[in-house]
């Protein structure tokens, strides 16, 4: 999928849940911490939203961003030093299962903001080595190795030196 076509959908989904929850243009701005002009032009597909914006909008949303993603397999959203790929996504009964590739760039940490209560994180380092989880409480794990954290505070990533890839699961629970 091309970038603008991607830009247009994540567009039509962020404006479709904004509306849906009866929240005005300035109101999910303000939650999400973003500028209402930013907010405005990613709504219009004008603007290439980053994986940052993507995550705080859909917190301040209350949605998976597989949602935002329009739950298409192949979407890719990017920040600074980190890549990710969504690969499936599992809407269940009671959760919704997104899995994701991730690429991180050595040495760049990506921090990520609070997702819902009860969201879980899981990480599978694939290649290279990841320091990853809560903030504070970030653990180490090498190639094979899976770490897990309760997502519901701020988390980041940071690949050791040589760059790294990983599989993430968030697990985010319905209700």
């Amino acid at each position: 999928m091309e970038a603008g076509e991607l830009a247009r959908i994540i567009g039509i989904r962020v404006r479709d849940a904004r509306v849906a929850q009866g929240m005005s243009l300035g109101a999910l701005a303000r939650a999400a911490g973003i500028g209402k002009g930013s907010l405005s032009e990613l709504e219009r597909g004008s603007r290439n939203p980053n994986l940052s914006t993507l995550y705080a909008l859909a917190a301040a949303l209350g949605a998976p961003l597989a949602t935002l993603l329009a739950d298409r397999p192949g979407a890719e959203v990017a920040a600074d030093g980190i890549a990710a790929r969504l690969l499936d996504v599992d809407e269940g009964p009671d959760a919704v299962v997104e899995v994701y590739r991730l690429e991180l760039a050595g040495g760049v940490e990506h921090r990520s903001g609070a997702h819902g209560a009860g969201v879980v994180e899981r990480l599978l380092v694939l290649n290279g080595a990841v320091t990853a989880g809560r903030a504070g409480e970030q653990r180490h794990a090498a190639v094979g190795e899976l770490l897990t954290w309760v997502s519901d505070v701020d988390h980041a990533y940071r690949a050791d030196a040589g760059g790294a890839s990983a599989l993430l699961t968030v697990t985010t629970p319905r209700g």
